[in-house]
């Protein structure tokens, strides 16, 4: 089994990116997914996130206001790691149960699509990291369009990452992920299976 992660700044275009390689064959481990299935009504680490961020991130219905967390937690970069300690060694171990479930239905290519891999003990189980790239002002836009928030709120989500330089140094493959650029042709070499995968990186315009 090989596996990939797949990560990027906030807006850069990773859903695209995993929808395509899903397309070919590639057995997709939404960290999305798997960070709410973590954090749903009565599970530990929301009530972990609670202690820290305000027993007020829980409904009265005992779900998670995601947004309300999102706010505290994108509020400066002590709070961002405090997020990432609670959670990601959670999320490491469901990614280790899905990678299990994709060998035993008989893939042999899968990929962790998580937005924190870098900072996160899942990074390990990757053998190499595709980092999807797209300027700034396209990912504000995205953002917007996809999540209904303010561009304030937009803004801060952004400003909580780490810089493009930071990506680019841990990226095996760099996918530039707006026009005109070809996904399937940056993807080559892990998409051919007769082609060394090789690193693949270039100027980022």
């Amino acid at each position: 089994m090989t596996v990939y992660g797949l990560t990027g700044k906030t807006g850069a275009g990773k859903s695209t990116v995993a929808a395509f390689l899903k397309e070919k064959g590639f057995y997709i481990i939404d960290g999305d997914v798997i960070a709410r299935h973590i954090t749903d009504k009565g599970k530990p680490a929301l009530k972990a996130l609670s202690d820290y961020f305000g027993e007020d991130i829980i409904r009265a219905d005992g779900t998670l206001d995601r947004r309300l967390l999102a706010s505290r937690a994108f509020a400066s970069p002590v709070n961002t790691d405090m997020l990432n300690c609670i959670t990601h060694p959670i999320i490491t171990e469901e990614f280790e149960q899905e990678i299990k479930k994709a060998e035993a239905e008989g893939y042999d290519k899968a990929v962790i699509d998580a937005a924190a891999l870098l900072e996160s003990e899942c990074k390990k189980l990757c053998s190499q990291i595709i980092v999807v790239f797209a300027p700034e002002e396209m990912r504000l836009k995205r953002i917007l369009s996809r999540d209904g928030i303010t561009e304030g709120e937009a803004k801060r989500r952004m400003s909580a990452q780490k810089s493009d330089e930071y990506y680019f140094s841990q990226a095996d493959i760099i996918v530039k992920s707006f026009p005109p650029h070809n996904i399937e042709e940056q993807l080559e070499s892990i998409l051919d299976e007769r082609k060394p995968q090789l690193e693949i990186k270039g100027n980022y315009d």
